[in-house]
């Protein structure tokens, strides 16, 4: 039994075979239509969620299966044992997804889970939104061998972008993070990247005028919120909000930086506009940033599927 709690179980061909179906099941989703009929999904969350929640609902009842959804604050995760809850939990579903805030949490979900456990995303990783967003290059390009700039701070979103690449070894990114999360990673976790060739680490200090020179060769730009979704509108959180806000604006994504490049620009979602990307820019590449979010109910679907052992289907 498998997991997906990151890409390090998963081979390159078996991330291209998720990848591959995501794409059948877009395109000719009455195949799978009962594909995982009987089948029951729970899903927990810690976190607040729009996409994760209804990619994977509508997900899994779109193949046929059913689904029971609780947050974690009305759950007796906040005061038992939390592996006996877990297994509990196994005992009357087939799969289960979870969005929580601690990587260690889900690492030990992982460790000790009796059915499919898939993590929806924490504090180190997010890897079916980056599914997502392989998705919508292969869709816009025919193939994952782009060059993509990802401007913003290392954070979950970023972790998954880095080991996705340097897994697949197709395409490079670039990373401009002047800003950095604390995300449970080490500097290795970095350098392993660098050194397959897929990965480029660009110099945190470096202007907006410098990271231009870059920007004219790449074919996707990729941002994603500078202040995590739950400390954006905290009242405790003010303080650092506005010297992270204050720290990040020269390297907003807009339409002066963009000037002479071909690049389309994605953003994983919720955006602040205004902040990390302009409205301007938004209002240009909204379909491929509604694209992108729609393709985690694909991508995740396929993520399903996979782990509950059933292929695509020809």
């Amino acid at each position: 039994m498998k997991n997906m709690l990151n890409f390090k179980e998963h081979s390159k061909e078996e991330l291209q075979e998720i990848l591959n179906l995501a794409m059948d099941m877009k395109k000719y989703p009455e195949k799978y239509q009962e594909i995982l009929k009987g089948k029951k999904l729970y899903t927990l969350f810690e976190k607040t969620s729009t996409r994760t929640f209804l990619s994977f609902t509508t997900g899994i009842t779109e193949l046929g299966g059913t689904y029971y959804n609780q947050l974690w604050k009305d759950s007796n995760f906040v005061l038992g044992e939390p592996v006996s809850e877990l297994r509990y939990v196994g005992r009357n579903v087939d799969i289960i997804m979870a969005r929580l805030i601690k990587n260690e949490t889900v690492e030990r979900f992982g460790a000790n889970t009796i059915v499919p456990f898939i993590n929806g995303c924490d504090s180190t990783y997010h890897p079916c939104q980056i599914l997502a967003d392989a998705l919508t290059v292969m869709e816009k390009f025919g193939t994952l061998k782009v060059k993509l700039l990802y401007i913003g701070a290392k954070n979950n979103v970023f972790n998954s972008l880095v080991e996705f690449f340097a897994k697949m070894k197709m395409g490079t990114l670039y990373g401009l993070t002047p800003l950095v999360n604390t995300t449970a990673v080490g500097d290795e976790f970095y350098a392993s990247a660098k050194a397959t060739g897929y990965y480029v680490e660009l110099d945190p200090t470096m202007t907006m005028e410098e990271a231009r020179t870059y920007v004219k060769d790449m074919d996707i730009l990729y941002t994603d919120t500078w202040v995590d979704m739950e400390f954006f509108n905290n009242p405790a959180y003010v303080k650092q909000k506005e010297e992270t806000l204050n720290r990040m604006m020269p390297y907003q994504i807009n339409t002066e930086f963009l000037e002479g490049s071909h690049a389309i620009v994605l953003h994983d979602m919720p955006m602040h506009v205004g902040y990390e990307i302009s409205q301007e820019v938004v209002d240009r590449n909204l379909e491929h940033i509604l694209d992108q979010a729609e393709n985690r109910r694909h991508a995740e679907k396929a993520v399903m599927a996979t782990l509950l052992g059933k292929g695509m289907i020809l």
